[in-house]
């Protein structure tokens, strides 16, 4: 057996019923004026039988209708009606036939012409025309909406006579709700009750949008079936006619509510289905087609009365928002930060929409501004939002619904709107919404739509009760709107271009230093270069001066302090030229033989060390693609430190292996020596900067910095580890050729 509920209503071919509302015929013709199609009802209204008239002319329900003339009158009628445009709907003046007014009202269905007979008669003896003009004049006699609303269901109800006018509005998920009514005494109030989805379902809004009117005389009546002729079309599609049969599960829901007629007025905002002007009375009525048209002209006016509010209300909204937008613009424009321009301003990201806490995720890390859930929520709230990989700003007004954690944190974030700056990056801006808590009063229980039958089986049939049904509803907050939206985007843009401009603006910034960084090495190479010359006359003269001259034990101190300062001078010039070398040199890439250069190196170590225990341990190696002058500048240097810095060592031991990591090969020298303070780890790689613990051991502070430039050059990093106490480890990794 298939599931029955209401949702089976959103299948239902409502547009192609097959009957029509008996209390009027219908006639189909083709494009020659041939009768195709008629209601098996025609003999209640006309002397003839279906089956006489059908494949005949239209010209042949002339002869029942009254009139002074002769000739092709309802041929006529619809050849009136079509322009170059198509089918214009026409009405003629009443015609009598067979004794009673009719009203011919015709349309198109495909390649069809409908045409409707209505009687004339009707429920309302009022001419609605001539008092329709004093009560739109109330009716918009306010701008506040709520009052609008009200008047606007005052003087429906003044003007048609139901027992009850209900303005009816379509929430965003197609629930609809009272929001203002006007009924006879005695009647239990439906205002403030919210009827489901599937009460009015999609493809039934669908159809109020194209029919701004719509009746039911009365549900009682057995709906007459639509016959055909020859191979015309089974399934005429009725969209565009007023008799248009009514749903067998509607007509059992206004059974359900006691209800006997019901009337209708759409009203649009923006081509869209807002709601209803919906009528209901507790016995048949009838209101005939020229009375309806006019009615139609109230639910026009009303709408862009609705229109004219509702856009009002969002604009001053929306100016609101875009004055912060463009306040947070120019900060953007004007300030070097990012976060400085959205967070330090009397403008924030805050007021870009309707929020009570915002929070920037930028550059890997969190600004939360006031109230917001605590940031090891939003840690997790960042990883949930980076899965569902969505470009478009995201609204969500319960969260916890699709983000089950947010639950702890429904006073604060029932309400999420967050915009992806970077995709790369997942950098966000977030606003969140506090849960208001609302007790939903629906017009008995949604969620019961299938009853039993007194046979046992189940069926299509709404609710048998309307008695109020309350629902508290909880984690949710007010819903986002157009305007959050739009301010948001506009927002998002102008941090992009401020990020771009920011980013160009450093690129050229980076071949400024770049050159700078160029033009720094040549100078540094050509003075040190250049120094070497006067040094050498310094350090030869000083030499000379004992061999010339007979000095005091004071002077020849002094003449040996000035040969040891030019010494060390010496040294570091050698270094700079050096360290500019690295610079200015051409990388020569090759695969360097790291066994025989390890080996070369430990042996002259072993030697020039003069430490008796002296280790050098070779382990696992790996070959290294770079410049064999320059790789060998790094362990020299890294396993001369080593050395030199474990020499006070009782044994001391030097260590050396690599490591293949699948994206770089990593080799680690480590010592057993005096350590490096943490401190001093981070400076040791800057140019003539040493560590405070190595003033007895001789050197520069110039080696690492050569190292790390090494490195650099070869895409490759260096790093070193130690507790400060026991020996050091130096990392170096090199990147591996693929």
């Amino acid at each position: 057996m298939d599931t029955i509920d209401l949702t089976n209503c959103e299948q239902e071919p409502i547009h192609i019923p097959g009957k029509i509302q008996s209390h009027g015929f219908l006639i189909g013709i083709d494009q020659q004026y041939v009768i195709t199609h008629c209601s098996d009802n025609v003999s209640k209204f006309l002397p003839v039988e279906p089956a006489i008239i059908l494949g005949k002319s239209l010209s042949l329900l002339d002869s029942f209708i009254e009139r002074a003339d002769s000739g092709d009158l309802l041929i006529q009628l619809v050849k009136l009606s079509q322009t170059v445009e198509g089918l214009e709907p026409f009405n003629s003046y009443p015609l009598k036939i067979s004794g009673k007014l009719f009203n011919v009202i015709l349309s198109a269905s495909d390649d069809y012409f409908l045409l409707d007979f209505e009687p004339e008669i009707s429920s309302l003896d009022s001419d609605i025309r001539r008092i329709i003009g004093s009560s739109l004049s109330e009716m918009l006699a306010d701008t506040n909406l709520n009052r609008l609303l009200a008047n606007s269901a005052e003087q429906v109800k003044r003007i048609i006579g139901y027992d009850r006018v209900m303005i009816y509005k379509f929430h965003e998920d197609g629930h609809g709700e009272v929001v203002s009514e006007v009924s006879e005494p005695g009647l239990d109030p439906f205002f403030g009750l919210h009827y489901p989805a599937s009460d009015i379902p999609r493809q039934a809004r669908e159809l109020y949008k194209v029919n701004l009117t719509r009746l039911i005389a009365d549900v009682t009546t057995e709906p007459a079936a639509l016959v055909c002729y020859g191979d015309a079309e089974s399934t005429l599609d009725l969209t565009n006619s007023g008799l248009r049969a009514v749903s067998p599960v509607h007509i059992q829901y206004l059974k359900n509510m006691g209800v006997a007629s019901s009337f209708s007025l759409s009203l649009l905002h923006q081509n869209e289905l807002w709601g209803l002007v919906a009528c209901h009375n507790y016995t048949p009525r009838f209101i005939n087609y020229r009375q309806r048209d006019a009615a139609k002209l109230i639910g026009q006016v009303l709408s862009s009365a609705l229109s004219f509010r509702i856009l009002e209300e969002t604009k001053n909204k929306s100016g609101k928002f875009s004055a912060a937008v463009d306040a947070l613009n120019k900060q953007l424009l004007r300030d070097t930060s990012i976060v400085e321009a959205l967070l330090n301003h009397d403008t924030t990201l805050a007021d870009a929409v309707e929020a009570t806490g915002a929070v920037l995720i930028f550059e890997n890390q969190y600004y939360l501004l006031g109230d917001t859930p605590p940031l090891a929520f939003i840690k997790e709230l960042k990883l949930w939002l980076d899965d569902q990989n969505q470009e478009e700003p995201l609204q969500i007004s319960n969260l916890s619904a699709r983000f089950p954690s947010a639950s702890k944190f429904a006073e604060k974030a029932s309400g999420l709107l967050a915009c992806r700056l970077t995709k790369e990056l997942n950098e966000y801006l977030l606003w969140f919404r506090p849960e208001v808590i609302s007790t939903v009063r629906w017009a008995g229980n949604p969620n019961k739509p299938v009853e039993l039958s007194s046979e046992g089986t189940l069926g299509i049939s709404p609710r048998k009760s309307f008695a109020t049904w309350l629902q508290t509803v909880e984690h949710t907050a007010e819903a986002w709107r157009d305007e959050d939206l739009e301010s948001v985007i506009q927002l998002r843009e102008g941090i992009s271009y401020a990020i771009s401009r920011k980013a160009s603006e450093l690129r050229l910034l980076n071949e400024r230093l770049k050159v700078a960084y160029d033009e720094l090495d040549a100078f540094s190479y050509t003075i040190s270069h250049d120094l070497k010359n006067p040094l050498a006359s310094i350090k030869s003269y000083a030499q000379l001066l004992p061999r010339k001259f007979d000095l005091e034990p004071d002077a020849k101190h002094m003449v040996g302090r000035i040969l040891n300062a030019a010494d060390r001078m010496q040294n570091m010039i050698t270094e700079v030229l050096n360290y500019s070398q690295v610079g200015q040199s051409v990388t020569n890439w090759n695969t360097v033989n790291m066994h025989a250069l390890l080996d070369e190196l430990r042996l002259e170590l072993m030697i020039s060390s003069h430490q008796d225990h002296l280790q050098i341990n070779i382990g696992h190696v790996e070959e290294i693609h770079g410049d064999q002058t320059m790789v060998q500048q790094v362990f020299s240097n890294l396993l001369g430190n080593a050395v030199k810095y474990s020499g006070k060592s009782e044994n001391p031991r030097v260590d050396v292996c690599a490591q293949d990591l699948g994206y770089a090969i990593q080799y680690v020298v480590t010592d057993n020596g005096i350590g490096i303070d943490h401190a001093d780890q981070a400076k040791i790689f800057d140019l003539f900067s040493r560590s405070g613990k190595v003033s007895d051991f001789e050197g520069s502070g110039v080696g690492l910095s050569i190292v790390k430039k090494i490195m650099e050059k070869h895409e490759g990093k260096i790093w070193v580890e130690s507790n400060g106490e026991n020996g050091s480890a130096f990392y170096v990794q090199f990147k591996k050729l693929t």
